[in-house]
């Protein structure tokens, strides 16, 4: 199995910070991530069956889409999902090759395809389904926060950000390093109560969610709501309402 880098204090850790108040699911930030990973560090990103009946394909980012609250209070959350580049990263540990492995200058988890032997035990180990299987090729696959953008240096300075960050139209995606408590992105998440993606589940996720803030009509100020609670109450609705369909969604965001 795979072994974590050594932390040590100040340790840069690149990451995403998503609001979700502002994210009104355009997919505007996995068409650009599609698009750009066709030729950047992992590509291909490949595409089966694309135009017809039961298409799917490699993702790396994806946008859930759930209904929160009832009556005047009630608002659509849109909730876009990638990997978490986790500090205590369960697809690292569980690799028999070490082809999964987290950087110690930055913090984001990589696959070295020539290592991954496609045995998925990353995929499993994954609790956020951030892992994906390309099949043309027999390896795993996830994305990389564009690597090959962020230290770029053909780029201009203003354009090394992930494709994602880069196309957001609300700017509701923020990148930076979370390591540094005086960063623009982790003021951002102590100004906004920022939380971990299941924080319970002990893995450290570097990447953030502001979380929604109960909506009221007419741009009225509006109350936060705890992150964990609306993904929770989303998913007893969706469990009440039909466990099949629930267990399918699972099954096809992965």
């Amino acid at each position: 199995m795979t072994d974590l880098p050594p932390t040590y204090p100040g340790q840069k850790k690149l990451g995403l910070v998503i609001d979700l108040d502002l994210c009104v699911g355009c997919h505007a930030c996995a068409t650009a991530c599609k698009e750009w990973n066709t030729g950047g560090h992992m590509a291909p990103l490949p595409d089966f069956n694309a135009y017809g009946d039961g298409a799917w394909g490699v993702w790396f980012n994806r946008i859930h889409s759930f209904e929160d609250g009832e009556g005047e209070r009630a608002c659509t959350v849109h909730f876009p999902k990638s990997c978490l580049h986790c500090e205590d990263a369960a697809c690292v540990t569980v690799c028999p090759t070490g082809a999964s492995y987290k950087r110690v200058e930055d913090g984001i988890v990589l696959v070295n395809e020539s290592l991954c032997i496609g045995c998925k035990l990353c995929s499993w180990a994954c609790p956020y389904g951030a892992r994906e299987f390309d099949a043309d090729e027999g390896v795993m696959k996830k994305c990389t926060l564009c690597i090959d953008r962020i230290y770029n240096d053909n780029l201009a300075p203003q354009e090394r950000q992930p494709a994602c960050v880069m196309v957001c139209p609300t700017k509701a995606r923020f990148f930076g390093d979370l390591g540094d408590p005086n960063s623009a992105v982790s003021e951002l998440v102590a100004a906004r109560a920022g939380t971990d993606l299941m924080p319970e589940l002990g893995y450290r996720p570097v990447n953030k969610y502001l979380p929604p803030r109960r909506g009221r009509p007419h741009g009225e100020d509006r109350e936060a709501a705890p992150l964990s609670a609306v993904i929770a109450e989303a998913q007893n609705e969706a469990d009440a309402a039909n466990p099949l369909l629930r267990w399918v969604d699972r099954l096809l965001s992965r």
